[in-house]
């Protein structure tokens, strides 16, 4: 007569940390998954904003090549920064937006 798998077979690294967690009282992750569509777009706003920030890059350290000025080199550093973390958190907006929709 066959056991049932979850007593007598073999449990995976994972499936043994989830129930160490259950003893602790913290409740195993839920998994919702995200709709292949969703997934795709997701990967599209990710590439869109690599491509945005090599692009910065690229222009950013093309205009420190030709500043000399230590001021206006800290100044340049510093817009450089804030449009990375501008086009960053434009990013991680868009797709929590796309999570939460699905």
């Amino acid at each position: 007569m066959a056991q049932d798998d979850k007593t007598t077979g073999m449990k995976s690294a994972y499936d043994l940390a989830l129930e160490r967690l259950e003893e602790q009282g913290i409740e195993r992750p839920r998994h919702e998954g995200l709709s292949p569509e969703v997934r795709a777009q997701i990967a599209e706003l990710r590439n869109q904003s690599e491509a945005k920030l090599a692009e910065l890059e690229i222009l950013f350290r093309d205009s420190l090549a030709r500043i000399v000025d230590p001021s206006e080199r800290a100044a340049a550093e510093a817009e450089y920064a804030e449009e990375r973390r501008r086009v960053e958190a434009r990013r991680d907006r868009d797709i929590e937006r796309l999570r939460s929709r699905s």
